[in-house]
Formats: structure tokens, C-alpha cells, sequence
């Protein structure tokens, strides 16, 4: 691996590391009992900002062909994310007056959790998943998927086949791609005249003024505020032309795009208002990108100190969920079993498994009532108000929650 990377955008080199958070393993490689015995592969987990053009970004160090091949994220497990895409399904039909006459196509569609909703309105749909294991899910539900990633070669073998797209979805995919310029140049070709792009990802502003360093691991290969989108976007050919901000996530956005030029949609206040905002804050010049280390070591440290403090307490901290954030997390604090025993997930693909790096057991939720904690760490954060409402059986043995980003809270 070269010493000196460059950007996966303007190709400049790279010379600004944002945050160092050490060594990690990749954030998705649970563990069977039988790789207990077995090394695990570590790898710097080092971000840098281009002084150029500003896009946030890793180095990739595995590829997206060893990450995601084989994936144990089902999103269908988290009740608010169906109903988020449900949502979604139901806005997009009716601003874009899609029919039985659309084709639909979402990159990254996993188990078929979004397109579901279209298919049951009657539009056609296509997926496109690289997770074999997970495409299986979606195809046995009905949802057409293709198993491979997406670049400009899938795109010209979709339209070879006459698949183009008048709404084109790729929902939390785009910072796992490390080829930016091929998958953008495949939404270009894939999308019809009039069609429409949308795609959702964490918002960088929201990331770095809350703290979530913890959704910084290997397989999110890029960072972006909109300022960045806008100008990639561009350099393919293509605008947006609307943009929401959504709680998902911590804070995502939506960006909606078409073919520069095209006439179909216009351009909303919603642009100019978001870009305004980044600018005013800076995220535009480098100094932006200053002292926010400091910030993470203070998640760190106050960590660290609750957990010790119950450990000498003789307090019980167990963990909820076993998201890629929460092996980020758990990692660069250096926290192990001893002060974190297990923790649990409803996914029945981690049960039984155990975290990358820290080795923590993964069992199912009863185990917490079986244990009956007195702090539970909601590792998915994002999630904490469905967790706290699914798990209140937590307080009725006066039992606590507790989340780390942005700063230490129990509650």
C-alpha cells in the first residue's frame, strides 16, 4: 500500500489526516467459535481530507469484493428503517407519478426491504445486491436482483438488456464505493432522459458536529457533504436538483439528481439554502477539519471512565446490538470483555458469533432479561428510542441505557 494515497476524486495526493483511530479490524468480520484460535487481520483506520476538493475519505484497504461479498447487515431487522422506506416508497410514487409503466432500480437493494413497497404497488423493480447470501433473501420475496456491483459495466449490461431507470435508488451505498467515478458514470448511463436519481448517506456536517466518529470503518470508504456530491455530480454530467436532510442515520441527507441540462426538474430553493449552510460553516475550507480529534478522544476517555467505574462498582454493563459503529467504537476504546461481557442482537446471522477485535459474545435479547443488567450500551445509537422502547422490561429492575456518541449519556 502506497505511503502517499490520493484522492479517489481529483486524484491529488493526500496529506490532511483528520482522525487517526489506530488499528481495526473490518467493522463487518464477525467471528465463528472456530476463528477464536485464528489471527485477525487488522488495518490503519486513518482518515483524510483532501485540501483540494474536500472530500473525506479512507484508503481502501480490502476490497469492496472481500467486504461485501458475503454481509451479515439484513436491513430488514430494524422496524424504523421500514418504516422509513416505506415512507419513502410512498412520497417518491406520488411526486414522481411512477406506475406500472416505471422501472425502478436500487443499487445495494440487500433483502429487499425498500423495493418491496414498490412491487406492491405494482412497479417494476430491479435490485442490484453483491451480497449473494442476502440477494437470496430479496429473490426469494419476489424482488428481481442482480448479484454483482454496480459500476459502469453493470450499468451498460442493464441497458444492453433494457433495463434504464426512471427512479434510480441507492440508499446508504455510495461512501462504500471506492470506484466514485464508475459508479457515477453508471447512474449517468443507467438513468432514462427524465429520470430521476436519489441517494441517501450520512451527512458529513452532522458527523463531525455530533461526534459520530463511530460510523468511520473500512467499508465507508467516503465522507460527503453536499458541497462534494455536487461537484462529482457535476464532473459526470449530471445535477442536483433537490435535497432533503433526514434524522436516519444521525443525520443523513437525500440528494435528488438528473442529467445536467435536463428540463424535467427544477432546481429547489432546498439546494442553494443546504450549500449556504456548509459554506457558512466552513466546510468548504480546512480549517473546518481541525481539532475535531480532540472530540474523539473525549468520547473515549468518558467511556472508558463509566465503564471502569461500574466495573469497581461491581455494576453489570451489557451491550444491545452488534452494528459495524459499535466494533468502531469498541476498538479504537480498547474495550473487551472485561468490562463489557456480551452483548445482543436480533439478527439471528450475528447470534452466536462474536465481535471483530474485542471477540465480545453476540447473544440473543433474552439474555439481557435472563442477566438483568444494570446499564445496557446501546451500541446503534441511531436506533436508541426503538431499543429503549422494545427493551423496557430493562427498567422495571431499575436497569439503565446508556449511549457514548455524541458524549457520554445514561438515562
Amino acid at each position: 500500500m502506497s505511503n502517499s494515497p490520493s484522492c479517489r476524486f481529483c486524484s491529488k495526493p493526500l496529506k490532511h489526516i483528520l482522525l487517526d483511530l489506530g488499528a481495526s479490524p473490518l467493522a463487518n468480520s464477525y467471528l465463528t467459535p472456530g476463528d477464536l484460535n485464528r489471527m485477525e487481520p487488522f488495518y490503519p483506520l486513518r482518515v483524510y481530507v483532501c485540501q483540494h476538493c474536500m472530500l473525506v475519505q479512507l484508503q481502501e484497504f480490502q476490497s469492496p469484493a472481500k467486504i461485501f461479498s458475503d454481509y451479515a447487515y439484513f436491513s430488514s431487522y430494524s422496524s424504523s428503517w421500514l418504516a422509513h422506506a416505506k415512507r419513502y416508497a410512498e412520497k417518491t410514487i406520488e411526486r414522481f407519478a411512477l406506475n406500472n409503466k416505471s422501472q425502478i432500480v436500487e443499487i445495494a437493494s440487500n433483502d429487499g426491504y425498500l423495493l418491496q413497497y414498490f412491487a406492491e404497488a405494482g412497479i417494476p423493480v430491479q435490485g442490484v445486491e453483491p451480497a449473494a447470501n442476502i440477494a437470496k433473501v430479496a429473490i426469494e420475496k419476489g424482488i428481481p436482483s442482480r448479484i454483482g456491483f454496480f459500476g459502469i459495466e453493470m450499468a451498460d449490461n442493464l441497458v444492453a438488456e433494457g433495463v434504464s431507470a426512471d427512479l434510480l435508488i441507492g440508499n446508504n451505498v455510495y461512501a462504500h464505493v471506492p470506484d466514485i467515478h464508475s459508479f457515477t458514470a453508471g447512474l449517468k448511463r443507467l438513468l432514462k432522459p427524465g429520470g430521476v436519481i436519489t441517494l441517501e448517506f450520512p451527512h458529513l456536517l452532522r458527523l463531525m458536529e455530533e461526534n459520530q466518529f463511530d460510523t468511520i470503518y473500512h467499508e465507508h470508504f467516503s465522507y460527503f457533504s453536499l458541497l462534494a456530491v455536487r461537484e462529482i455530480f457535476l464532473h459526470h454530467d449530471l445535477e442536483i436538483f433537490d435535497v432533503e436532510q433526514l434524522p436516519t442515520h444521525g443525520g443523513s441527507l437525500r440528494v435528488f439528481g438528473k442529467h445536467r441540462g435536463s428540463d424535467a426538474h427544477q432546481i429547489s430553493d432546498n439546494v442553494s439554502k443546504l450549500v449556504n449552510l456548509e459554506t457558512s460553516h466552513r466546510l468548504d475550507q480546512l480549517d473546518f477539519y481541525s481539532d475535531f480529534d480532540k472530540k474523539v478522544h473525549m468520547v473515549k476517555c468518558d467511556l472508558l471512565d463509566f465503564l471502569i467505574r461500574a466495573k469497581r462498582a461491581g455494576k453489570i454493563v451489557v451491550g444491545y446490538g452488534a452494528p459495524a459503529k459499535g466494533n468502531t467504537l469498541l476498538n479504537y476504546c480498547g474495550v473487551g470483555c472485561e468490562l463489557l461481557p456480551f452483548t445482543v442482537d436480533r439478527s439471528s446471522q450475528k447470534q452466536g458469533t462474536f465481535l471483530p477485535g474485542t471477540r465480545i459474545p453476540i447473544r440473543t435479547p433474552e439474555a439481557i432479561e435472563q442477566t438483568r443488567p444494570d446499564y445496557v450500551l446501546i451500541l446503534p445509537w441511531n436506533l436508541k428510542d426503538e431499543i429503549a422502547t422494545q427493551m423496557s422490561v430493562v427498567r422495571t429492575w431499575g436497569g439503565q441505557f446508556v449511549v457514548a456518541i455524541p458524549s457520554l449519556r445514561v438515562y
